[in-house]
C-alpha cells in the first residue's frame, strides 16, 4: 500500500470510531436527534436480544426515548473494537463493520430513586455489530446496529 492509502485508512478508522463513540454518547445523554443523525436514511437498529425492538432508526429512537426513562443514570462503555473496512483494488471501500463489546451500567428509576443515589443497580453487557456506509454529504453513518446482549445483572 502507498502512504496515501494508509493515511486514508487511518482517517476512515478515526471517523468510524467517532460515529461509534457518538452513538454511546447520544444514548447515554438521551440526545435522540443526535442518535437519528448518526444513521443513514435507511438505517436500522435491532435491540431484540435485549428485550427491545428492531426497525428504522427513527422509530427505534422514539422507542429508546420512552424506554430510557426507566434508567435516569446510564453509561455505555464500548470496548474491544474490531474495525473492518471493505477494500476493493487496494483502496478502502464505502462500507465498514465494527464489532465491539459493551458494558452498560445503569440506575433503574423507581419510587426510591430521588437522584441522590446514582450507583448502578442494573448492568448489561454484550456485543454490538455496527454496519457503516460512507455517505456523500455526511461521511460515515450507521446503516445498521445490532445488539447481542450476553448477560445482565439486577441488584437491589
Amino acid at each position: 500500500m502507498t502512504q496515501r492509502v494508509d493515511l486514508a485508512t487511518v482517517m476512515d478508522r478515526l471517523a468510524i470510531d467517532e460515529v461509534v463513540s457518538g452513538y454511546a454518547v447520544a444514548v447515554d445523554d438521551g440526545d435522540w436527534s443526535a442518535y437519528r443523525a448518526l444513521f443513514t436514511a435507511s438505517g436500522r437498529a435491532d435491540y431484540r436480544s435485549a428485550g427491545g425492538i428492531e426497525g428504522p432508526a427513527a422509530e427505534v429512537a422514539d422507542w429508546l426515548a420512552q424506554t430510557m426513562t426507566l434508567f435516569p443514570v446510564r453509561q455505555h462503555l464500548i470496548v474491544n473494537r474490531l474495525v473492518r473496512l471493505e477494500a476493493r483494488s487496494g483502496w478502502p471501500a464505502d462500507a465498514a463493520e465494527v464489532r465491539a463489546d459493551f458494558l452498560n451500567p445503569m440506575r433503574l428509576a423507581g419510587p426510591e430513586f430521588d437522584g441522590s443515589v446514582t450507583a448502578p443497580n442494573f448492568v448489561a453487557a454484550g456485543r454490538y455489530t455496527f454496519a457503516l456506509a460512507r455517505t456523500a454529504g455526511d461521511g460515515w453513518r450507521l446503516s445498521r446496529v445490532t445488539v447481542q446482549e450476553k448477560w445482565r445483572h439486577v441488584s437491589g
